[in-house]
Formats: structure tokens, sequence, C-alpha cells
């Protein structure tokens, strides 16, 4: 069933009886509530009227002295069009007289207060991290590039001679923009001897960080709260944003990781009673369900071929019976296979030859032991494993540990962000 909570048309269906209409004996307003319920609806409400007419023109009021048992009922439901459309044949029999009504709708917001556990009333101020690496926008690529191995990030606020926050430095501006070869990922797995031939290749650029730098930046307010920041980074399609005080100096930063912990770390007590699944999140309603996978047995030649056409920097290793065994990353095999191969990898990954022949397998040069997660795994509990045990992803297994799909951060954000009609 769609999640509401990523849903932005949907359908409401209206069903306008009396208190006196009856279906096989029990009241209709009851029984048509139970069909919604059994049909899969992700909720219904029954509203009464104070005072109303239908088709006989017959008055129906809540006034004492008039005595009415036959008060307008109105029964309401909000779903994706395909669950109100499958619903209707349902119920159009069971309305002997009365009105069925349909129209579209636009969510703005759809959550529930028992799986909504983002704190989204905290500052910004109170969950960020503090300590940041910036750079300079009179700053070098070479120099920049450096200093970001160094410390080990790969997305950096850039500010100026003030503290104002003037940019911001990724990967990607590097890889697009500034001549660098090499993914972060990749790069900060290297020796050293090779990546300072790496950035020996860019001693000639007169690229500085200004040139090549992503203007304007995405920033967030101290003073903001979770909530709307949140909702910002996932509007944005970013892993972290710049914090700045009233004057638009650089404060700290707030990244994906930063908010995930927040959401682990809050109390959070599952619902006595069941709740439909309309509402529920589980992995399996955020998991993609497109799984980059190679054989055990794959070699070098068919490892880098699948990344290439997979798109995915990330792969799951299968055994001959199609279980789970390890997750393989690109960075995992330029850092595995010998030296000499290094370069003949990377070139093979950005499309610009064939990967040279080796012995090596997938089995060879995997991560084993990927971390597993069942479909039916809440995301709170989901997100408590993966933060726990210091993954980026999870696969998603069966009850015979065979790859559903993928689960990773940005998903999980996605998921307990609270978005409102702007960002929808």
């Amino acid at each position: 069933m769609p999640d509401l909570s990523i849903q932005k048309k949907a359908k409401r269906l209206r069903i306008y009886i009396t208190e006196r209409d009856r279906w096989r004996g029990n009241s209709l307003d009851s029984a048509l509530i139970e069909t919604l319920r059994d049909k899969g609806i992700a909720g219904a409400t029954v509203f009464r009227g104070i005072i109303g007419y239908g088709t006989n023109s017959s008055v129906h009021t809540i006034h004492i002295e008039v005595r009415m048992t036959d008060l307008p009922l109105v029964i309401e439901a909000i779903d994706s069009p395909e669950k109100i459309d499958l619903v209707i044949k349902d119920i159009y029999p069971m309305v002997q007289e009365g009105l069925i009504t349909i129209d579209d709708v636009e969510i703005i917001k759809s959550t529930h207060r028992c799986l909504n556990p983002l704190p989204a009333n905290k500052l910004v101020s109170e969950v960020m991290t503090q300590s940041v690496v910036v750079l300079q926008p009179e700053m070098s690529v070479q120099e920049a590039w450096t200093q970001m191995l160094k410390n080990k990030v790969k997305a950096t606020p850039v500010v100026d001679h003030s503290g104002k926050v003037v940019g911001m430095l990724t990967n990607e501006d590097l890889l697009e923009r500034a001549g660098v070869q090499l993914r972060f990922s990749v790069a900060i797995r290297l020796e050293a001897r090779e990546i300072n031939q790496e950035l020996k290749n860019l001693e000639n650029s007169r690229l500085t960080v200004q040139d090549v730098m992503t203007q304007p930046v995405v920033t967030v307010s101290e003073n903001e709260t979770l909530g709307a920041a949140t909702a910002r980074m996932v509007k944005a399609g970013l892993k972290r944003l710049p914090v700045v005080n009233r004057d638009g100096v650089l404060v700290g930063v707030l990244s994906r990781l930063d908010i995930l912990r927040q959401v682990a770390n809050t109390k959070f007590d599952s619902p006595s009673q069941e709740i439909s699944l309309g509402v529920v999140k589980t992995i399996s309603d955020i998991m993609s369900r497109e799984i980059p996978m190679v054989n055990q047995d794959d070699n070098l030649s068919l490892i880098v071929d699948k990344f290439a056409k997979s798109d995915s920097h990330r792969l799951i290793v299968v055994d001959s019976q199609g279980v789970a065994i390890g997750l393989l990353s690109d960075s995992d095999v330029v850092a595995r296979v010998q030296p000499t191969k290094r370069r003949g990898i990377l070139n093979a990954l950005k499309s610009l030859g064939k990967p040279p022949a080796g012995k090596e397998t997938a089995y060879d040069l995997m991560s084993p032991g990927p971390l597993t997660i069942k479909p039916e795994t809440s995301i709170i509990d989901g997100l408590r494993i993966m933060l726990a045990e210091s993954r980026k992803w999870m696969v998603v297994v069966d009850d015979q540990d065979h790859p559903l799909g993928l689960v990773d951060r940005q998903m999980m954000l996605e998921a307990v962000a609270v978005q409102e009609k702007n960002d929808i």
C-alpha cells in the first residue's frame, strides 16, 4: 500500500448517510468503517452532523425537543487514487440511500504521533557538529583537496575572512569542474605514493576553490528547529548543511548522521494497538528493490562491468544458493587489487577502457558479513541497528537470506523527515 507520508496526490472519499441506515443488521457507518479498514485504507473518520436534510427534504436535527436518532453522518477517507478506486466496488452496494463522492486532494503532511520520532522541536544549535574543517575561496584546488583528504571530509564549507559562508566544496565539484580523477572514497584508500601522484597532477591548475565550489550554498540558522532543517536537507538532496548565526558566520555543520543519531536516541514506544499499513513505516516501505548483485565467483572484468551497468558504487555478493555473503564497493576493488592494476581499474570504472585481466573474484575482494535486516523491521529499529554497527548500507533479506533490496542512510533520513507543503 502506498505510504501517504510520501504521497502528494490523493483522493478523498466521502459517504453521506444517516444514523438510521443499516447493513446486515448493524449500523451502516460501523460497517463502512470496518470495510475500509479491511481493504487497507490508511484511515477513515465518521462525522456526526447537528442538522441537515437529504433528497427527501426531511430535516434532521440534534435539537433536544425533536429527539431525533436519524442525524446526518459523513464518513471520510483519504488514500492513494488506486486504493480509493478499488474500494468503491465494495462500498457501492452498501449505501442504499445516500451519497458517495470522490475528489482530488493534495497531501501536505501525513504522520502519526507514535511513529514520528524526529525530535523536530529541538534547535539546530543543540544537534549540530561544532568542530568544522573550512576552506578559503582563494585556496588552490590542490591545497583544498589535500586538506579534505587529510581530514577525511568530502564536503567542506568555504568561508571568507570574516567567517561568513560563501560556498561549499564537495567531491562532486572537484570531479566535475576541477580535474580531480578519483572519487573521495576511493582516494582515501590509496597508498600515500598514489595519492601524491594524483595531487601532483593538479600542480599546474590555476583553478581556485572559488572557481569550482557550489554557490549559492544552502545554509540553516542555528536557531531553526531540527524539523525545518531536516526538511530543507531532504528537499535539497544534501547530506550536510552549514549552520550560521544571524550574521551569516559559520558556527557548525548539521549532518545527516547528526539527525539520525537524534532519531535513534529518541525514546520510542510502539503503539499498543495495531496501526494500519498506510501509517506504519517498515524497512520494506523505504528500501530500494533494485538489487545490484554479483556472484562470488565472478571475475574482475564482470565486476567492473556490473558497476558500470548498475550505476552503483556497491554490489551485493551472493553465493551459489543466492545467499548474501558480502558487500563489494568500487573502492574495495581499487584498494584490494595489485597496485599495478589500479590505474586500469580506475579507467575502466570511468568507462575509459577495459579492466585488466585478473584472477581475483568477488569473493576475494568483498567485505564479508553484510549487515542484513528483515523487511518487516520498523524503520526506528533498523536505524538503531545501522548506527550501532556504523554502517551506511543494509541488505534487506528474506527468511532464507536471499536479497530483497537495499536500504541506506538517505532513505532513513527521508523516512523520518517532517516535510511541509512546499517541500513535497
